[in-house]
């Protein structure tokens, strides 16, 4: 039998409640791999093996405590946890210790997950990089800001990890790492106890193996069983949006993308281009502009007070939100609110939207997590959205395309995804 920590997380847990497999055996493995692993991929700040393991003999000794029973999770370290310090990726906050947990953070525990330790974001979930390593070759980037979440899970160091999402920050290091990552609708998952970056942008969400393991924790984080338990459809209607930014793509990502969509044209019930509004191709921009502006006054505090313990590139991206006015952010927000409506439209005519993840393999350089520009868009409108790992690029890494569901859709999103995966994966 395979080691433990290689089994997905819908396989562990089934495995789990029927106590065919102990927690602590789960444990065990996850933390032998993690010890050969960790020095090469760094993907945690801390872990917390002694408690971990306390407590999958706890839940092995005692009653079944919902759908994540036993199941080893690694937290992104910008989520408060009562019991680990919360540094946030920065020195600002070493040595953080949070009273309490994350709402995202106890509600995993409250369906039986063990929080096994804290992962590396980039500093404030921004872009500056952090220390973690691409798991399939160290000299490339894992992506951010949830790298070290991204990261572990591709390493079958755990089979779920929590992420967080405002540009692109759990699709883009799922792209590079070849895992599912979701990221809900906006306001889907409670976002108490995560550090602020954007308020109408920031999505708690996270990484699997499958879809079938990002259904299972994303419908714990939004408490909606329908996440994990609506039946794929028989057939998809899929609308095509390669985006306003398509020019960025590389050719592994034209590649990727040319070859799905042959595939599905053949299988899907429509399978044709969606009618983006006129003037999306401002829409990265406008994007950029109100992230800039609502994370600047989000690390207000920092920005005041820290300036000497922050980045060059985060001073920049602070100083720039700063200066926008209040007249220009809420034209943008205006824009923004239009789009929604417009875009909305789009779901009367097609089931999901296929669009890029990422302009191609992982970068070739640590200190850059890769450009969000295809994550943008629905990132800004909160749409529900979810990465498909779908091959591997030139240099043999993964690549993958992303599905992006109506606002509020998401157990549609997620068996549509399953539909893909199915004939495609």
């Amino acid at each position: 039998m395979r080691a433990a920590n290689r089994l997905t997380a819908t396989e562990a847990a089934r495995l789990l409640q029927r106590r065919e497999l102990s927690a602590e055996q789960l444990m065990r493995d996850c933390l032998a791999h993690i010890e050969a692993r960790e020095p090469d991929v760094q993907a945690f700040v801390l872990l917390d093996a002694e408690s971990a393991l306390a407590q999958a003999r706890a839940l092995d000794a005692g009653p079944l405590r919902g759908p994540l029973h036993g199941l080893p999770l690694a937290v992104k370290d910008i989520f408060d946890t009562a019991d680990l310090p919360t540094e946030c990726g920065s020195p600002i906050f070493a040595g953080n210790r949070p009273r309490v947990d994350a709402a995202a953070v106890a509600l995993c525990r409250e369906a039986g997950a063990i929080v096994i330790g804290k992962t590396v974001t980039t500093e404030l979930a921004n872009m500056t990089a952090g220390v973690t390593r691409h798991p399939l070759n160290p000299a490339h980037s894992p992506g951010g800001s949830s790298s070290g979440s991204a990261s572990a899970v591709a390493d079958a160091m755990v089979p779920l990890a929590l992420g967080t999402q405002t540009a692109g920050s759990i699709v883009r290091p799922a792209a590079y790492c070849g895992v599912v990552g979701i990221k809900p609708s906006f306001g889907r998952v409670p976002r108490a106890g995560v550090k602020p970056n954007a308020d109408s942008m920031d999505t708690v969400g996270g990484f699997g193996r499958t879809v079938a393991d990002a259904a299972l924790l994303a419908s714990v984080l939004t408490g909606d069983a329908r996440l994990r338990e609506t039946p794929v459809p028989d057939t998809l209607r899929i609308g095509l949006a390669p985006g306003p930014d398509w020019t960025q793509a590389s050719a592994d990502a034209a590649s990727c993308w040319e070859r799905t969509v042959r595939a599905l044209v053949s299988v899907a019930s429509r399978c044709e281009d969606a009618a983006l509004p006129a003037d999306f191709a401002d829409v990265a921009a406008v994007q950029g502009a109100i992230q800039a502006a609502e994370t600047a006054q989000a690390l207000a505090f920092e920005h005041r007070r820290h300036r000497a313990q922050l980045s060059e590139a985060l001073l920049a991206l602070l100083d720039r939100g700063q200066a926008i006015d209040a007249v220009t952010l809420a034209t943008h927000r205006a824009r923004a609110e239009r789009w929604r409506r417009e875009v909305d439209t789009l779901f009367d005519r097609h089931d999901v939207l296929l669009t890029p993840s990422a302009t191609g393999e992982a970068p070739a350089e640590l200190a850059f997590t890769g450009d969000p520009v295809f994550c943008r868009p629905w990132s800004l409108l909160g749409l529900p959205c979810v990465h498909l790992p779908l091959g591997r690029g030139a240099n043999g890494l993964p690549v993958g395309l992303q599905l992006v569901g109506r606002f509020g859709d998401d157990h549609r999103l997620l068996a549509a995804a399953q539909w893909v995966m199915q004939r495609l994966g």
